[in-house]
């Protein structure tokens, strides 16, 4: 009898285990976000193809979700609360530290091995970065990589230091913002990343007879994808081969491509953003 009790009570528990893992499976979602370094039309506008490419890759539903400003961003990640994060350098590395080390790179753009930012104005007598001192100025998010350590880190390495010798330091916010601060007058000068701003010269949403770049910073590592750490391996790499074989050879491949502004992507690793960290630490933003 207590040997029939023990068969029936194991039947039962193998197959409620077995119906937890179907439904386990049958949940499963892989959440992404991305830092908000452009309008949020923008960013669910380049999402939907990913979105839709992953979900064919990885056989599993894909949700993209917006969030408030980049240290959301990283905070979600951190959490466990979204699984793949589309982040700047400098909120790579602001994750990293957060999590103890916990956050791994996957891919980067080709074009965010040697990225750059540009300084932008609408004032004709801005030639240079010397120019530029005593007037007003605006960077991106606090946390954006392309649109203020970075543009910060090469303006301390002119001999400008920000705070001191701008009359007044603005943040935008987003990338696009920064341009049209500028264009309004709001501002003498702003920097924002490279990308962007060609995106928006070749959609015609600047003048550029009235904005222009005046000064290109030096290249650095920039943009990357990257997950928590806790994400099982064989789904990390599924992951990470997915973004690998995009190609423009194919219409799908092509769309995503052109919305992430990628010629393709390329495997990558937390060294490539010590230059990034030390950086930080330098301007004394970690």
């Amino acid at each position: 009898m207590f040997h029939r009790l023990m068969s029936r009570a194991l039947r039962a528990a193998v197959v409620a285990a077995a119906f937890a893992a179907v439904g386990a499976h049958a949940q499963q979602v892989l959440r992404v976000t991305a830092i908000p370094d452009e309008s949020p039309t923008e960013l669910a506008r380049k999402a939907a193809p990913l979105v839709k490419y992953l979900e064919s890759k990885l056989g599993m539903k894909v949700e993209y979700t917006p969030v408030t400003d980049y240290a959301a961003a990283v905070e979600t990640l951190v959490t466990r609360k979204i699984d793949l994060a589309w982040f700047g350098g400098f909120t790579f590395v602001q994750a990293n530290i957060r999590s103890g080390g916990q956050v791994i790179p996957l891919v980067q753009r080709e074009e965010d091995q040697k990225f750059r930012s540009v300084f932008v104005t609408a004032d004709p007598a801005v030639r240079s970065l010397a120019d530029i001192k005593g007037r007003d100025f605006s960077f991106g998010s606090q946390s954006s990589t392309s649109g203020h350590l970075m543009p910060r880190s090469f303006l301390m390495q002119a001999g400008i230091e920000p705070d001191r010798d701008f009359r007044r330091v603005a943040y935008s916010g987003a990338h696009d913002a920064t341009v049209a601060a500028v264009a309004a007058g709001k501002v003498a000068a702003g920097a924002l990343n490279i990308s962007v701003w060609e995106k928006l010269v070749a959609d015609k949403k600047v003048d550029t007879e009235r904005v222009r770049v005046f000064y290109t910073t030096p290249a650095y590592y920039d943009y990357n994808w990257t997950v928590h750490a806790q994400m099982p391996a064989a789904l990390r790499e599924k992951l990470k081969a997915a973004f690998l074989a995009l190609s423009r050879d194919s219409a799908e491949g092509r769309e995503v491509l052109e919305l992430q502004r990628a010629t393709r992507f390329v495997p990558t690793s937390p060294d490539n953003y010590k230059g990034i960290e030390a950086a930080a630490r330098a301007a004394g933003l970690i």
